[in-house]
Parts: structure tokens; C-alpha cells; sequence
């Protein structure tokens, strides 16, 4: 693949799904996975209540296999939930559930995407803890063109197949990247996802919240009253590390 398509020599570069992954993860040093709706705000609400996440990209007889054969949880589709297995791919459900680790979550984007980084340094980002990922990322020399990160947006699909970018995800990899920027990383491509004029740092990148809250609800990832705001980011920065995403702190 030539540099153009690459974004050489950038330090931040910004692509979508799985295939973009796999294809940056021997040109880049970290990899950002960002499924808002709902995998990384699920992984990162998981691991700060002490729990290890192992993504899974598949939602059938073989994830309980994958969960058995390390002894964890399965999280369970939304309308599954029940009082015996609380665990779903929901970050208000995480909430209210026991922790439990470790926790197996399938995901056929945000579990995919970390997947097919394999060989980087992964992490879960998101709306949810973008201020607390870029100055990990900052710290350990990340968003430079020695050791370029690369923000990969999930997407979703078609019932054909097709790509479907999503919105809430072009949100989160830009509030990551604004993040990065203010910690002097960089440079960045012309073509990554833009802050509105004006905005400088994470604490002052436009609230996306209430561009994202009613596809939260059309999909039961969240109610309004539950939701995450920025007021209440925390500093939990899931990391994978042996197949699993565990809490990191800024530092």
C-alpha cells in the first residue's frame, strides 16, 4: 500500500473498521479502537469497575466456548439480560451489574477491529474517556512519527454487507484526536475528522452527547438518565494486553 493511502509520515492518522486496522497494524505503534455505540464505552465502564474484557467478535455457540475455556462471564445481547447474567453490551447494564471478572464481550466491530491490530498496542477508546486517553497516549510517546497512532472509527453494515460509517464514531476519533493534539502530537493528516473553530482542548470540544444519545436509545445501549456525560468522564484507559482490555491510568 503506498504512503498516501498509509498517511506516512503522520503521527495521528485516522481510518474505518476492521479492514483499516489490519492493514495500518504493521505501519503504526497503537492502535484506537472507537465503537461508541457501544463496545469501547462498554469495555472502558467494564475495566473500571476491575474488570478484564476479552473482545470477541462473534455472538454465537463458539463465545461460550471462548468464555468457558477462561473461566469468565459472557455478556449477552441486550434484551437477554436477565438477573442470572446481568452482562450485556450495554454501558447502563455494566453499570448496574456485579463485577465480574473477567467478562468475554462480543462485538463483531469494536472486537474485530482489536483483532486485526494484532502486533500494535490496542486501546478502547471513546466519547466516554477521550480525556484521559490522549495524555496516556501522549506520555508514552505515542501520536508521533517514530510511533504513529492510528484512530480507527468502527462502522456499521448494511444488511448487504456494505460499509455504514456511524456517526457517533466519527465523533469519538475526533474528540481522541483533539485530546492528542492538545498534548503536542502530531502532525495530522488534512483529512482526520476536524474540531468545530474555536474548540482547543478536550474540555472544550463541542458536546456530541445529544447528537448521540437518541441513537443510544433506538439501540437500548442507554437511557438518557444513565448515559455517560462529560462531566463524568473517567480516567480508565482500557489497554489489551494477553487477548484482554485491563484498566491503565493516565501517568
Amino acid at each position: 500500500m503506498s504512503d498516501w493511502f498509509l498517511q506516512r509520515p503522520y503521527g495521528v492518522r485516522f481510518e474505518w473498521g476492521p479492514i483499516g486496522a489490519q492493514r495500518w497494524a504493521p505501519d503504526v505503534a497503537c492502535i484506537v479502537v472507537v465503537d461508541v455505540l457501544s463496545f469501547t464505552t462498554s469495555v472502558t465502564v467494564a475495566v473500571e469497575a476491575g474488570t478484564r474484557v476479552y473482545p470477541y467478535a462473534w455472538r454465537d455457540e463458539t463465545a461460550s466456548v471462548f468464555a468457558g475455556a477462561r473461566a469468565a462471564a459472557l455478556a449477552v445481547g441486550r434484551r437477554a439480560a436477565t438477573s442470572d447474567s446481568p452482562w450485556s453490551l450495554s454501558p447502563a447494564a455494566l453499570r448496574l451489574a456485579p463485577s465480574t471478572p473477567p467478562l468475554v464481550l462480543p462485538s463483531p466491530n469494536g472486537s474485530a477491529i482489536a483483532a486485526a491490530a494484532a502486533g500494535s498496542t490496542v486501546v478502547a477508546g471513546a466519547l466516554h474517556n477521550a480525556s484521559a486517553v490522549g495524555p496516556w497516549l501522549a506520555v508514552r510517546g505515542y501520536g508521533t512519527p517514530e510511533l504513529p497512532v492510528a484512530v480507527i472509527a468502527a462502522v456499521e453494515r448494511w444488511p448487504d454487507g456494505r460499509l455504514r460509517p456511524a456517526l457517533e464514531d466519527l465523533l469519538g476519533a475526533g474528540a481522541i484526536i483533539a485530546a492528542l493534539q492538545a498534548q503536542g502530537a502530531g502532525p495530522c493528516p488534512p483529512r482526520r475528522p476536524q474540531r468545530t473553530p474555536g474548540s482547543r482542548t478536550p474540555r472544550t470540544y463541542p458536546r456530541p452527547w445529544p447528537a448521540v444519545r437518541p441513537a443510544s436509545s433506538c439501540l437500548g445501549a442507554a437511557s438518557p438518565k444513565t448515559w455517560p456525560s462529560p462531566a463524568s468522564w473517567m480516567p480508565a484507559v482500557p489497554v489489551l494486553a494477553d487477548g484482554a482490555f485491563e484498566a491503565q491510568r493516565t501517568g
